[in-house]
C-alpha cells in the first residue's frame, strides 16, 4: 500500500511527523506523501525517519487556494527542492493563518469563553494553529463534549466562531509548487461543490492554469464518484492520485493507505505518476 495524503501535528493531525512514518511502517506502507496544510515544517523529520525504515517519501503540502462557495486544496506532491518563492508564499500564508486566529480568539471573547492564545498554542504543540486546536479549547473547557459538536455549533461555515480562511490564487500555488519540482493535484474535487455538469469545464480550465493531475480517490467520496473522477482525470491525461486524507485521533474514521470505499491504495498508483516514481529509479 501507499498513501499520498496524510497530515501530522506540523497542521491538524494527532501524529508527530516521525510518529506518522512509523505507523506507515506499521501498516507496512512502501511509499507515503505528507501533505500538511499550509506548511512543510513536517517534511525533514518525516524525510530522515522514511529513509531509517525504508519508505519511499514523497513531501508535499496541501494548499488553501482562493474559492468560493465551496473548498479548494490543492496538493503540491514531489517537493524536492522547495523554491524561494515557494517559501515566501507559505510564510504569507502563515501570516494569514494567525490572523485568521485572532479574529477566531476575539469572538471567543465576544461570546465570554476564556482564552487566550498561549493555551491554544500549547494544544498545538507549537506547531500550525488551527480550527482543531480551538475546538480542543471548548471541549476542555466542557462547552461541548467533542469536537464533532465544536464544529456543528462554533466553528464550522456559518456558525459564530468561524471565520473565513484566507488563500493563494490558484495559478500561483501551481507555479511555487512546480517550480519547487513537483506536481500540482487538485485534493478531493468533491469539495468544490460543483456540479457534475460544470466539473469537466472546469477541470478542463484548471489543466490550461498548469493543473498536474487530481485526487480521484478520497475517503469523502463515494466509490462511484472517485470512479467518475477518475474517468474524467485519464480523458484530459492527467495524473490519478489516491490518499487517505489521515489526521489520526482526530478522524479515527480515516487508516492510512486506505482511501473510498475501505479501498487499499495499491503502488500501482505511484508507478502510473511519472515524475514522483523516477524519483526511486
Amino acid at each position: 500500500m501507499i498513501d499520498l495524503h496524510t497530515h501530522s501535528s506540523a497542521s491538524d493531525g494527532s501524529l508527530t511527523p516521525c510518529q506518522l512514518i512509523n505507523e506507515a511502517a506499521h501498516r507496512r506502507l512502501s511509499a507515503i506523501a505528507l501533505t500538511d496544510h499550509d506548511t512543510i515544517d513536517g517534511l525533514d523529520d518525516a524525510r530522515k525517519e522514511a529513509e531509517n525504515l525504508g519508505i519511499r517519501f514523497i513531501p508535499g503540502i496541501e494548499i488553501e487556494i482562493t474559492w468560493e462557495p465551496g473548498e479548494f486544496h490543492l496538493l503540491g506532491l514531489g517537493l524536492w527542492h522547495p523554491h524561494a518563492l515557494f517559501l515566501q508564499a507559505i510564510a504569507e500564508l502563515s501570516r494569514l493563518r494567525e490572523k485568521r486566529n485572532l479574529e477566531i480568539l476575539d469572538r471567543m471573547h465576544e461570546l465570554s469563553i476564556d482564552a487566550d492564545y498561549t493555551e491554544i498554542l500549547a494544544l498545538s504543540g507549537g506547531h500550525s494553529v488551527g480550527r482543531p486546536h480551538f475546538a480542543a479549547l471548548l471541549v476542555n473547557r466542557g462547552i461541548v463534549k467533542n469536537r464533532e459538536q465544536a464544529f456543528f455549533q462554533y466553528l464550522g461555515k456559518g456558525k459564530p466562531l468561524y471565520v473565513p480562511k484566507e488563500g493563494l490564487e490558484f495559478e500561483q500555488a501551481v507555479e511555487i509548487i512546480q517550480k519547487s519540482g513537483g506536481i500540482a493535484v487538485l485534493a478531493h474535487p468533491m469539495s468544490l461543490y460543483v456540479a457534475w455538469g460544470h466539473l469537466p469545464e472546469l477541470v478542463k480550465n484548471l489543466q490550461d492554469q498548469g493543473l498536474d493531475g487530481i485526487e480521484a480517490w478520497h475517503p469523502t467520496a463515494k466509490v462511484r464518484s472517485c470512479k467518475r473522477l477518475e474517468e474524467l482525470g485519464k480523458s484530459l491525461g492527467l495524473y490519478i492520485t489516491a490518499g487517505s486524507d489521515f489526521h489520526g485521533a482526530s478522524r479515527l474514521d480515516r487508516k492510512l493507505g486506505i482511501t473510498a470505499g475501505d479501498r487499499k491504495i495499491g503502488d500501482a498508483v505511484l508507478e502510473s505518476i511519472d515524475p514522483l516514481a523516477k524519483y526511486w529509479q
